[in-house]
């Protein structure tokens, strides 16, 4: 009687496994159709990178740099379908490491749905990673009609802009240019008057008129913007200094319910550099302020001022007192890590380290402190070209960017977790590492962000 009833369980829980595989595996197969879909061109990247380097990227990696990735940009793109659906299949497997995670189970037994359909995500992702003449032209053409239309510009950006491009494309995903290029003129004019008018009413005023409020805050940042990207020469000069104090004292000036924060320094100079390339050539150490007129150095000022307005309408409780919009992101992060990578989320939790410890600066400051600062144009391409979703997609993108280490984390004590989280060996990061942390960051957000309670405790 009781090998009846073992065996009647058995097939019991046996039929019960094989429902909840084939339910995964319908979930599954409709996230591969989906992100088939948006990879022919609908709504995501013109170019998803899915290759694996070679080399782990601990300390050493970071002391000497494969060569596989010293080859061009374009090479890159061209790839093989054989190494795409090899670093697919890579990726899933390397992201499903717990048998007891739901979200892991189901990568794990997606391996075979993905090598029947690898070839059509191959065909449809080539097709739209076309090389870098091919993707000039799908800008201006995108870009010299009468109206821009910005979904079309949205799906381009996401994957990088050319360089010359740059300037024109994020005024407009930010919305301070208008699409309709007649008004553009026009618009920008009267903007840059107005922020001049108000350094003039705001900045350029004796202390005397200033409260004690405005006074402290002045000197804040007066005291940050030398601490800002120090590591780059170019901002170490007065001018760029005075520059960025500017912007930064005026945009707090007008938005007195966050003011200035510690961190907003960091956001303004992405804007400040990519407005400069417009009328500076070479590199940036290489650029001084001091060739430039004072109507140039006024007019790259008003487009930081209100680039920066635009990208933090979108985060205003980043900002404001205890910043709460934050501290839900790095919640997030937890829970998604959690889903994503258990054993990394189990060590760090037996490890007692937080998330606030180290994930509060990354919200804080876009990841800017935590790369090469040659790669944070590129990665602000992608930021910008989410447009109002950005603060969702960043948990995505910074759980990629952690796990980026998952197998070294989980060597740690909480003392070498902490000072491994605060240094991190980016520094001879190229644009390959990035685009691998964007695209699992894609692939992640295209499986989990439809789930109704893939975020839940």
């Amino acid at each position: 009687m009781r090998n009846t009833n073992n065996n009647h369980n058995s097939e019991e829980d046996q039929r019960k496994k094989e429902s909840t595989i084939a339910s995964l595996d319908s979930r599954f197969n409709q996230t591969l159709r989906n992100v088939q879909g948006l990879l022919k061109g609908r709504s995501i990247p013109g170019k998803i990178l899915l290759t694996r380097r070679l080399d782990p990227l601990d300390e050493s990696s970071s002391q000497e740099r494969s060569p596989e990735y010293i080859r061009s940009f374009s090479e890159n793109e061209a790839g093989s379908s054989d190494r795409m659906a090899k670093a697919v299949e890579e990726e899933v497997q390397s992201t499903g490491k717990s048998n007891n995670n739901t979200n892991a189970n189901k990568l794990k037994t997606s391996n075979l749905d993905i090598e029947n359909t690898s070839k059509e995500v191959q065909k449809s992702t080539m097709g739209a990673r076309a090389t870098d003449s091919a993707r000039v032209m799908k800008f201006t053409k995108v870009l010299s009609g009468t109206t821009v239309i910005l979904e079309k510009l949205r799906e381009l950006a996401w994957s990088g802009i050319p360089d010359y491009m740059r300037p024109d494309v994020w005024r407009l995903l930010l919305g301070y240019a208008p699409p309709n290029s007649d008004r553009k003129e026009g618009i920008l004019r009267r903007k840059r008057l107005e922020y001049l008018d108000c350094v003039s009413q705001y900045y350029d005023i004796p202390d005397t008129e200033r409260s004690d409020d405005e006074i402290n805050m002045l000197r804040q940042i007066a005291v940050d913007c030398p601490r800002t990207v120090p590591d780059v020469s170019f901002f170490q000069q007065l001018q760029v200094q005075k520059s960025l104090e500017r912007i930064l004292y005026t945009w707090a000036i007008r938005h007195p319910a966050s003011g200035y924060v510690q961190g907003i320094n960091d956001l303004a100079t992405p804007f400040l550099v990519v407005f400069l390339s417009e009328h500076l050539e070479g590199g940036v150490d290489n650029w001084s302020i001091s060739d430039l007129s004072p109507e140039k150095v006024s007019n790259m000022e008003a487009d930081c001022y209100w680039c920066l307005s635009k990208l933090l309408e979108g985060m205003q409780d980043h900002y404001t007192f205890a910043q709460p919009g934050i501290q839900r992101l790095v919640f997030k992060l937890k829970e998604l890590v959690r889903r994503i990578d258990e054993p990394v989320s189990r060590h760090m939790e037996e490890q007692g380290l937080e998330f606030l410890q180290f994930a509060f600066r990354w919200f804080n400051c876009l990841l800017i402190r935590e790369m090469p600062f040659h790669l944070v144009t590129r990665l602000w391409d992608t930021y910008l070209a989410e447009g109002d979703a950005l603060p969702d997609f960043l948990v995505y993108i910074f759980a990629s960017f952690l796990l980026t280490w998952s197998d070294k984390l989980q060597k740690l004590d909480f003392q070498e977790l902490v000072m491994f989280l605060q240094h991190l060996p980016t520094q001879n990061w190229t644009h390959q590492e990035l685009e691998m942390v964007l695209s699992r960051a894609f692939m992640w957000h295209s499986m989990f962000n439809n789930s109704p309670s893939h975020l839940a405790s």
